[in-house]
């Protein structure tokens, strides 16, 4: 087991498996609405599977356009209330075919808000993608067009996603399991 920064991380998505399933992600977009694709990267979790994802893409006869949109969840204490834009894009949407990719749908309020933002712009289609499906912590009849995994109800670290701006490096998706007890 991995021991990163002092901690166990058990690998739950080896790196080669996310790889594997990123062309096949990129297949299922590609026969789907792509025509003047623009691809929208909510930040900053989503920021190496989108890479990877675009990537696969461009090997699979794509050639989007790539933009990045920072969202934040806010409330009180640890309930999420609604969403923010930090970061918008800078695109013009109107008429396009676009792609949002995240690293994980939850509760849905964030990418809900996102998809429904993109269509009051003008957007012809919007679909989202994202690396991991937690169902189990949906909060808004909400699904995700593209999925890599369906993700158990575990706090997951790696592949761009991190606690506390560590482990994002990683990568795999992985859970802490632990102290490594003087290992390092």
């Amino acid at each position: 087991m991995p021991v990163v920064r002092g901690k166990k991380i058990e690998p739950l998505y080896t790196a080669e498996q996310i790889a594997e399933r990123n062309r096949q992600l990129a297949a299922e977009i590609a026969s789907g609405p792509c025509e003047d694709l623009l691809v929208i990267s909510v930040l900053k979790g989503s920021f190496i599977f989108a890479a990877d994802l675009i990537r696969s893409l461009h090997d699979a006869g794509l050639a989007p356009e790539v933009e990045f949109i920072t969202l934040s969840s806010y409330g009180t204490g640890t309930v999420s209330q609604g969403v923010r834009i930090i970061k918008d894009i800078d695109s013009d949407v109107h008429g396009r075919n676009v792609l949002l990719i995240d690293d994980i749908l939850e509760s849905g309020r964030t990418l809900l808000f996102a998809k429904t933002l993109m269509y009051e712009r003008g957007a012809r289609n919007v679909s989202i993608a994202v690396l991991l499906d937690k169902k189990v912590k949906r909060k808004e009849v909400f699904e995700a067009d593209y999925v890599g995994f369906e993700c158990p109800d575990y706090f997951v670290v790696g592949y761009g996603m991190d606690v506390a701006y560590a482990f994002r490096e990683l990568p795999f998706v992985g859970v802490v399991t632990g102290d490594a007890e003087g290992d390092a």
